[in-house]
């Protein structure tokens, strides 16, 4: 199983941006997938998940900008970034966990790179 992620880029300040993740593989359900971020020099940080249920959450951080949903059919995670904001900038990591127990994510995608600057 491989997460594949795409949509991250250089926008300014105000601008959004979408993340897609992807899974590629087969997989028999899963519990949740969603976003970390990771800033230079800080720790990677949850930002937004979801269930195949469509039960949704997002940090209290990017709380009214970003939002999390889900395609069941294409086994798709999107994340809209709205109103970004330089401190939005990291590196940011699709995640998937296969059970409601799993103290960590089983699977990551490959990260992709947000930049917010004027």
């Amino acid at each position: 199983v491989e997460l594949v992620e795409s949509g991250g880029g250089l926008v300014q300040p105000g601008e959004s941006l979408l993340l897609s993740c992807q899974i590629s593989g087969s997989l028999f359900g899963f519990y949740a997938m969603g976003w970390y971020r990771q800033a230079p020099g800080k720790p990677r940080d949850l930002v937004a998940w979801i269930t195949p249920q469509r039960n949704a959450n997002v940090s209290e951080s990017v709380k009214g900008r970003f939002d999390i949903s889900i395609d069941n059919i294409r086994d798709t995670v999107f994340l809209q970034m709205n109103s970004l904001k330089p401190e939005d900038t990291a590196v940011y990591y699709c995640f998937l966990n296969i059970l409601v127990s799993s103290s960590q994510p089983d699977f990551w995608g490959q990260g992709t790179q947000v930049t917010v600057s004027s």
